[in-house]
């Protein structure tokens, strides 16, 4: 075959008439037009040296040691210093960077573009101390690239296949005696976390991969999410959306500028233990970010040698810690998800929305940041003023945490708030708060009676009614303050508009066919239509929209942690698993109670074609209806998105963490295998056509 080639690359170019900047050049299909290509040898000297073994080893050490340690000359490693320790250091690294930093192939977002940089400045000190380190990467998507497209179907479920790769490598390198995991942001963190709790007799450390910087002039990652709605409804120019989303990722690393998922799951992380203090939310790219991943390769060490597991750091007690650290930060509602998960990979009690809720009524939030303002400070302002241990300095005042926990530096958490209250590094970041950006330290991370006094108030809240019987979930914190009583409650009685996509409920905001005081309801978004997708595009539109504060949305789907208004998710039971939402249908009456302070809340049908009948004859009204008849999955719902969806149904569902829980599927396969056999099934081979006829 010939034809017209990039003679540099081999690849075929068509059609011929692309303007590319190189000549084109006729050539054969196997041919590179370069005679040194096939100057080939069969043999070279191999690595200098020779391998430590000892008598022992080739007596009792299995083969794959043996042969590990070729492996390691042939890569280049110093023959003699081949039996030091061995370390893994994990990560999500996504994209190829030259040495200068400029991109060769990019990443899917810049939350794993730098971590390299962590794991080579980790490996660089197991390497000075004589340990071996061995590196290994499972990137992740981005969500915020994923918004408003079928990627999202991928976005929970890949959360569980990311944990079961980093599992697999972990468990691959059989002689490792310590994983360092860098991650950042909205699956890949959490995954690292469920890979790493789940690693129960090794020693283990999670560094975060820290957060991008704020443009000098522009839009930070959450408004610029929103250009496209802004735009059509005449919001912005053309002009405007080109330069802010230009510069809204002002440095090339880190995790997005809110207090979203990526950075809340950094947060928990460092709450559970599992990261150095003062550790979350780092500036990717600086010095005090790269000086972390340096010292947690050295209290890593420290674990292995002390013989400290992961198992000793993860405890009922460090969940419950984290449960009241997420609530003081107001954190993201995703972590509902991902906490359970992380306490289920460490095989400890998962908790239950209940645990959510008690603890939400009980810690006052005391962080002001995006997206939950009042101020909305960037995440890299909260690091400045003190971050997690900050925080657990006032929650500690309260009597609301274990102190006694252990943490990665190999001191309880009481230890280690003593030592940052009177850290220098304390003094000099908050300094730095003051002196570059002008903000005093306390507006960011308020003590509990300035937070109450300024009206911030709860978190979390978990609506039930007639809509949702099993449960729902809001961000209560996130509500418009304008659009709440003077008693704190929030209330709507609105007509329902229902969507089965996303992208149906986006244009109908774009053609103004939501107006204000409407029910946004979008089904078929939960595990079983869509993968629980998440629907920032929705919320962030009618955000920043002018009627958007006086629109409520509820959906069995779930909400980006940077989501704000009065957004109703996990709604229970989805549409599709027979949910009383999948029998909503446009003009009927709901009704929305949400009390800020107490954080009870209610969803309830109220009434149809305008009229209000309250309640009760509003379940009457439920139980009357059949589903829609237009209630179906999406049809570009992957196979493995719906394989995730059964597996995490049968394990607990999305209150339990969407996790694999083995036993209980296992148990539903027999059963099912029981009825099978009970009713006559004919075999699970023969079902399939069995074998072929000779």
């Amino acid at each position: 075959m010939s034809g017209i080639r990039d003679p540099g690359s081999g690849i075929w170019l068509t059609p011929p008439n692309y303007a590319l900047p190189f000549q084109f050049v006729p050539t054969n299909l196997f041919d590179s037009d370069d005679p040194t290509l096939t100057d080939i040898r069969t043999r070279v000297p191999g690595p200098k040296g020779s391998l430590p073994f000892t008598p022992e080893m080739l007596r009792e050490r299995p083969s794959g040691d043996l042969f590990g340690w070729s492996q390691n000359a042939g890569m280049g490693w110093e023959p003699s210093a081949i039996g030091g320790r061995e370390f893994l250091i994990l990560s999500t690294h996504g994209g190829i960077r030259a040495a200068d930093g400029t991109p060769v192939a990019l990443g899917y977002h810049t939350g794993h573009w730098e971590v390299g940089v962590l794991m080579e400045a980790a490996a660089g000190v197991f390497k000075a101390a004589g340990a071996v380190p061995f590196a290994a990467s499972c990137t992740d998507p981005c969500d915020g690239r994923s918004q408003g497209t079928t990627a999202m179907f991928d976005s929970l479920p890949f959360r569980n296949d990311a944990a079961t790769v980093f599992r697999r490598l972990i468990r691959s390198l059989p002689t490792r005696r310590g994983v360092l995991g860098v991650a950042t942001c909205d699956k890949g963190l959490p995954a690292m976390m469920m890979a790493l709790a789940s690693s129960h007799h090794l020693a283990c450390i999670l560094v975060p991969g820290g957060v991008t910087l704020l443009p000098e002039r522009g839009e930070d990652t959450a408004r610029v999410q929103t250009i496209g709605a802004r735009f059509t409804q005449g919001e912005i120019t053309l002009e405007h959306a080109a330069d802010v989303g230009c510069h809204t990722c002002a440095s090339p690393g880190g995790g997005c500028q809110f207090l979203g998922t990526a950075a809340t799951a950094q947060v928990v992380g460092e709450a559970l233990g599992m990261s150095l203090g003062h550790s979350a939310l780092a500036p990717s790219g600086h010095p005090i970010w790269v000086d972390m991943a340096r010292r947690s390769a050295r209290a890593l060490m420290s674990l292995e040698a002390r013989g400290t597991p992961i198992a000793d750091i993860l405890t009922d007690a460090s969940i419950q810690n984290a449960l009241a650290v997420h609530a003081a930060f107001g954190g993201s509602m995703n972590l509902i998800l991902h906490l359970p998960a992380i306490a289920h990979a460490a095989a400890l009690r998962r908790p239950t929305a209940a645990d959510w809720a008690r603890v939400s009524r009980h810690i006052p939030r005391l962080v002001d940041a995006l997206p939950n303002g009042p101020r909305h400070f960037a995440t890299v302002q909260v690091f400045l003023a003190g971050g997690v241990p900050e925080v657990m300095l006032h929650l500690r005042r309260m009597g609301a945490l274990d102190t006694r926990v252990q943490t990665v530096e190999g001191i309880t958490l009481d230890e280690q708030l003593n030592a940052w209250e009177s850290s220098e590094r304390r003094v000099r970041l908050r300094q730095v708060l003051r002196e570059r950006d002008g903000i005093n330290p306390d507006d960011v991370i308020m003590p509990p009676e300035t937070a109450v006094a300024r009206g911030l108030t709860p978190t979390v809240c978990f609506p039930q009614g007639n809509l949702a019987p099993e449960g729902s979930v809001i961000k209560s914190t996130a509500i418009d303050r304008s659009v709440v009583g003077t008693d704190g409650v929030y209330r709507l009685k609105g007509p329902a508009r229902v969507f089965l996509t996303e992208p149906a409920a986006i244009a109908a905001i774009k053609a103004n066919r939501v107006k204000a005081g409407d029910v946004l309801v979008l089904i078929c978004r939960g595990p079983m239509g869509a993968g629980m997708e998440e629907t920032y595009q929705l919320t962030g539109a009618l955000r920043y929209l002018p009627f958007g504060k006086h629109v409520a949305v509820v959906t069995d789907a779930r909400f980006s942690g940077v989501s704000t208004g009065a957004c109703i998710g996990h709604v229970s039971p989805e549409a599709l698993a027979g949910g009383p939402v999948g029998r909503v249908y446009d003009d009927d009456l709901i009704e929305i109670v949400i009390d800020t302070r107490t954080l009870e809340g209610s969803l309830n049908l109220v009434g149809e074609a305008g009229m209000d009948v309250g309640a009760d004859e509003g379940t009457r009204i439920l139980e009357r209806r059949t589903a829609r008849a237009d209630l179906a999955a999406d049809t570009n719902l992957p196979d493995d998105t719906r394989l995730w969806a059964a597996l995490q149904d049968v394990s607990g569902g999305a209150w339990g963490g969407s996790v694999y829980d083995v036993d209980a599927i296992l148990r539903v396969i027999e059963a099912g295998k029981r009825l099978r056999s009970e009713r006559g099934a004919t075999s699970l081979r023969q079902g399939y056509g069995g074998p072929p006829e000779l």
